[in-house]
């Protein structure tokens, strides 16, 4: 290699170590600052300036979080994309705080909310309803296709068939209709002592009408 050479190459190899050094600082300074950035979804978009825009982010999060935001500790704030007149979903919002603790207490108290509504989304789950989240609001929307189906298998249900048979009425009456035995036993017995007394009956009828005859046939009989 030439020896006019080696100072260049020399010189290109501890460039080349500057440039990824500034590189990774770069690096380290943009994520330092988005360390302190939050995006906002939902805020509607009637604000005409940064000054109104900044009134609507701090109404917002007062109402939704209870957080009073202070002028001085925005740093910087800005819509993300491209506004579309057509389109009627807002633009994201992002927002970057002077110091890292106020975002932090947004995002905690964000994130304590959206646990609250986790809960109330698992009960309406399961009323049946259907429920998600929104920009951390939740929508609940009644499904009638689930109620109707409910009532078809509740009016169906095995269990309803359990509990009232349709044979029940029959055992009842049934029950109801039972003779007891000794009713029955009584009853024969009466019969049987009402056909001896015709019997008898009838006998002294035919004693009268040929005594006789009839008094050697009753002491054959005894």
């Amino acid at each position: 290699m030439d020896e006019k050479l080696i100072p260049i190459v020399e010189e290109n190899k501890e460039l080349k170590i500057r440039v990824d050094t500034l590189e990774k600082e770069i690096e380290s300074l943009k994520r330092e600052g988005r360390s302190n950035n939050i995006v906002v979804f939902g805020i509607e978009e009637k604000e005409k300036s940064t000054i109104e825009l900044l009134l609507e982010l701090k109404e917002n999060i007062k109402q939704d979080l209870n957080i009073d935001i202070v002028n001085n500790e925005v740093n910087k704030l800005h819509s993300i994309g491209k506004k579309y007149p057509e389109s009627s979903t807002p633009r994201p919002v992002i927002c970057s705080f002077v110091n890292n603790w106020r975002k932090n207490e947004i995002i905690k108290k964000a994130l304590k909310k959206r646990k609250e509504l986790q809960t109330k989304l698992v009960e309406e789950r399961n009323k049946g309803n259907i429920a998600y989240l929104k920009c951390d609001k939740l929508i609940i929307k009644e499904n009638n296709t689930s109620q109707e189906k409910r009532k078809g298998d509740m009016s169906t249900s095995p269990f309803s068939s359990y509990t009232q048979p349709k044979n029940q009425p029959t055992l009842f009456t049934f029950k109801a209709n039972r003779t007891n035995a000794f009713d029955k036993m009584r009853s024969r017995s009466n019969s049987f002592s009402n056909i001896c007394n015709v019997t008898n009956s009838n006998n002294n009828q035919y004693q009268t009408a040929d005594g006789n005859q009839n008094q050697s046939k009753e002491i054959t009989t005894k």
